[in-house]
């Protein structure tokens, strides 16, 4: 009996940590799951009226338990594995923040956040060199940070 309730304990801490790390399975989609995990966090935002102030609250919950779940998935899969997209659910956020939720911001946040995360200026190139999770987590923070950056600017002059 004690051996079966240890089993299923197993089984929901894996469940609980595939479950934040791969964004309800995001991450197995079977090309770019890093782009679809980013659709996901839109999806979110889209399907739910969230205030400012609560996207900054799931930024910083999903920051926290990103890093946990993200350094146990490693641990178990090697390094930074593909099926890991909280990190890209997390920067997406950061990248919409105080942006307007309209097609044309939201769209370029998205674009402006897949290309920062693909192509990591400095200093996200260096942030992977962190351990674990934060490796993991980092470089997508900066990369949504840069984006926000910038759709801030192009809507302080007036561009869109």
């Amino acid at each position: 009996m004690a051996q079966d309730n240890k089993k299923n304990m197993v089984k929901l801490k894996n469940l609980f940590h595939y479950g934040i790390a791969t964004a309800l399975g995001t991450g197995y989609f079977p090309k770019a799951p890093g782009t679809a995990g980013s659709l996901f966090a839109i999806l979110i935002l889209y399907l739910f009226t969230i205030s400012e102030t609560t996207l900054i609250f799931l930024i910083i919950l999903f920051t926290v338990l990103g890093i946990w779940t993200a350094t146990v998935i490693e641990n178990k899969k090697g390094s930074d594995p593909s099926i890991v997209v909280i990190d890209e659910v997390v920067g997406q956020w950061i990248s919409l923040l105080y942006i307007p939720f309209t097609t044309i911001p939201v769209l370029l946040a998205f674009i402006l956040f897949r290309f920062f995360d693909i192509y990591k200026p400095f200093p996200i190139d260096q942030s992977q060199k962190l351990k674990g999770g934060y490796g993991i987590m980092v470089d997508d923070i900066i990369a949504g940070i840069y984006s926000n950056l910038v759709i801030q600017l192009i809507l302080y002059f007036g561009l869109i």
